[in-house]
C-alpha cells in the first residue's frame, strides 16, 4: 500500500517538554509546533500508510522519551477525519472543510 498525505493536528500533553520538543521536530519538521501550558499544539502534513499506524508510531516515540505523555491527535486524508486519543480510535468524521462545500 502507497503512502498517504495526512493533515495533522493534535494536543501534546507532557510536563517535559524539552525532552519531547527534539522528538517532534523531528518527526514532523520544524513548522507548526507550538509551546502551550500543558505540552504543545501541533499542526502538520505526514506521510504515511494509514492513520493508525502514524499515530502509532508518534506516540511510541514521545512515551520513549516521557511515559505519562499524552497524545489527543486528528488525522485527514481524502475528506475524512480520524480522531485518536492516545492509542485508542476516537471517531471518524467527515472533515469540515468538505462538509461546508458539499453544502453549497
Amino acid at each position: 500500500m502507497s503512502n498517504a498525505s495526512y493533515a495533522f493536528v493534535a494536543d501534546i500533553g507532557t510536563k517535559e517538554p524539552e525532552r519531547l520538543e527534539p522528538i517532534l521536530v523531528n518527526f514532523l519538521g520544524v513548522d507548526g509546533i507550538l509551546r502551550t501550558d500543558y505540552g504543545f499544539r501541533v499542526r502538520s502534513t505526514v506521510e504515511g500508510p494509514n492513520a493508525r499506524e502514524l499515530n502509532r508510531k508518534l506516540l511510541s516515540l514521545l512515551r520513549r522519551a516521557e511515559q505519562n505523555a499524552t497524545l489527543e491527535a486528528e488525522w485527514t486524508y481524502n475528506g475524512t477525519t480520524e480522531r485518536f486519543v492516545d492509542y485508542e480510535p476516537s471517531g471518524c468524521r467527515l472533515a469540515v472543510r468538505d462538509v461546508l462545500h458539499s453544502r453549497r
